[in-house]
C-alpha cells in the first residue's frame, strides 16, 4: 500500500496557513504524541503554543490522538484549551468522524497533521480530509530503533 498526504513537510512550522485558508480549509486536526508535543511529555512547547495561537486565528484546532492513558489525558486536558479526542482509533475513521460532527465539521474543509503515514495519514485520507505529514517534533533525538522504524514506515509513502 503507498500512501500520498497533500503536504510532506519537515515541521509543522512550515505548514503554509495562507494556502490552507485559500484552498477552503476551515479545521486543522493535530496528532499530539511527536506531532505538536514530544512524545508522552504531556506539555507544549512556547513555541507551539505561539503557533498554535496564530494558527487559531483563522482556523478551528483540535487534537485527535490515540493515547488511551488515563493519566497522561487528564495532564493534557489540564493544559489544553480546544477540544480533544483521545482513544480515536486511527487509522480507523468512526471516532474522528463522531468527533467531527458533534463540533459542525466538514471533512472536506479539515486537514489532518501528525508524524504517521499508517495512522494519521491514512486516517485522514480515508475521512476525505487533506492531510499534512510532518517529522516528528523530536526526529533528531529519538532512539535509534525509533528513528529506524520511522524511516520503515515511511517506505509506504508515494514521493
Amino acid at each position: 500500500m503507498f500512501l500520498k498526504p497533500d503536504y510532506n513537510l519537515k515541521r509543522i512550522f512550515d505548514i503554509d496557513l495562507a494556502e490552507l485558508k485559500n484552498n477552503g480549509i476551515k479545521a486543522m486536526l493535530f496528532d499530539l504524541d511527536s506531532t505538536l508535543m514530544a512524545s508522552k511529555s504531556g506539555f507544549y512547547s512556547d513555541e507551539i503554543l505561539k503557533w498554535l495561537g496564530d494558527v487559531r486565528k483563522d482556523f478551528f484546532i483540535a487534537v485527535v490522538s490515540n493515547n488511551k492513558n488515563p493519566d497522561y489525558i487528564k495532564k493534557v486536558k489540564e493544559i489544553s484549551d480546544f477540544p480533544l479526542l483521545f482513544n480515536a482509533c486511527k487509522p480507523k475513521t468512526a471516532c474522528v468522524r463522531k468527533f467531527l460532527k458533534e463540533h459542525g465539521l466538514d471533512e472536506k474543509e479539515c486537514v489532518l497533521v501528525g508524524d504517521r503515514p499508517l495512522t494519521d495519514i491514512l486516517c485522514g485520507k480515508n475521512l476525505g480530509c487533506k492531510t499534512i505529514l510532518v517529522d516528528s517534533i523530536t526526529a533528531d533525538t529519538e532512539a535509534l530503533i525509533v528513528r529506524f522504524v520511522r524511516a520503515l514506515e515511511r517506505l509506504t509513502i508515494r514521493p
